[in-house]
């Protein structure tokens, strides 16, 4: 499966939690872990592989996308501390719900098609191969061991910090 493929397949999953979520339909608690361990998951494999492999086809928007993702974390850290049962907790979810398709669609509709047009399908199926395989690893991790602890410092930060610091030592090379 492409690449991008498999990152639309994983927004679909995300999107019909958080309805779940929202209509008040199943277990909250329950659909909240497997919400915060899919995204986490889903974060962690853009971070290190999908962003790493199609910045130069448009860097501002992986730098947005890093920064998107850290207010995602925060956005989920919240729900997860909320209580299901409060008053507040529907508006967090939908708060949390907007935040995240937002950053899906501007991906769907404006990253991953440059990205299918720069690169080849042989290429991108071996990344969708080893995405994969690195998201399964990482839902076996669970979101607490995925995300930064604290509310200042996002896993995020720490990955386009990572990013910016290798390009600048293959630029200086």
């Amino acid at each position: 499966m492409k690449a991008t493929d498999l990152l639309t397949q994983q927004h679909k999953k995300v999107k019909a939690l958080f309805k779940k979520l929202e209509k008040g339909s199943g277990d909250a608690p329950a659909l909240l872990e497997e919400l915060a361990n899919d995204l986490a998951a889903h974060m962690a494999i853009e971070h290190e592989l999908f962003y790493p492999a199609v910045i130069d086809l448009d860097e501002s928007m992986v730098h947005e996308s890093f920064e998107e993702h850290a207010l995602g974390e925060i956005a989920i850290k919240r729900l997860l501390a909320a209580d299901p049962e409060g008053d507040d907790f529907k508006a967090k979810v939908t708060a949390a719900r907007e935040l995240i398709e937002h950053h899906a669609g501007e991906e769907e509709d404006e990253l991953f098609p440059k990205v299918d047009k720069a690169i080849d399908s042989d290429r991108l199926n071996a990344l969708g191969k080893e995405m994969k395989a690195r998201f399964l690893e990482a839902q076996q991790q669970g979101y607490e061991q995925l995300m930064a602890k604290g509310p200042a410092k996002t896993a995020a930060d720490s990955a386009n910090l990572k990013l910016s610091r290798a390009r600048a030592r293959r630029r200086a090379a």
